[in-house]
């Protein structure tokens, strides 16, 4: 069983951790707030978050790992932030970013107008790259994967939206 819990989370310079009926980190990129788990108890030592197992509680030991990893997620959005990179790949295929909203030109016979929610911006650096910021990390991942459900890549030419590591298996045409 891993034991993931027992490692303090450091909390860099500029973060503030406060702890009550919800935890409230704070940062240069914003702030975020979770729940506390009623089978984990969290205590901010000086620079140092530990989070520890309430004895006798159900799923603690489950819950142990998830809330620290949760909350090392919750530091690390906050002081440097997660982004998510996607390409676009066919012919015509587009994004556009202006201000909090993502157009994109996928092949369909209308543009797709994607909002971004609050706490995630949208960069296009180049027509068909998208790049997704933000401070919570499942927020970030959210948003691409929504984008990316407009037009998954499809397996016989590739043309889609894809993350910029994903790797697309190319398979081979029906033959006579």
């Amino acid at each position: 069983m891993s034991r993931i819990g027992k490692n303090p989370i450091v909390l860099p310079a500029g973060v503030e951790v406060s702890v009550a009926e919800q935890i409230t980190v704070k940062g240069p990129l914003g702030t975020l707030k979770a729940a506390a788990h009623p089978a984990v108890k969290v205590s901010v030592e000086g620079q140092n978050i530990q989070v520890s197992k309430v004895e006798g509680a159900e799923n603690a030991g489950a819950m142990w790992g998830t809330m620290r990893a949760n909350l090392a997620n919750m530091v690390n959005g906050v002081s440097k932030g997660f982004e998510r990179k996607l390409q676009l790949v066919g012919v015509g295929y587009r994004a556009q970013a202006q201000g909090d909203v993502l157009n994109l030109s996928l092949g369909f016979s209308h543009p797709v107008a994607h909002k971004m929610p609050a706490g995630v911006k949208v960069e296009c650096p180049t027509q068909t790259e998208i790049l997704i910021k933000g401070a919570d990390k499942q927020q970030v991942g959210q948003v691409a994967a929504e984008v990316r459900a407009y037009r998954k890549p499809e397996p016989y030419k590739g043309k889609g939206v894809r993350y910029s590591d994903e790797v697309v298996v190319i398979k081979e045409t029906k033959k006579k």
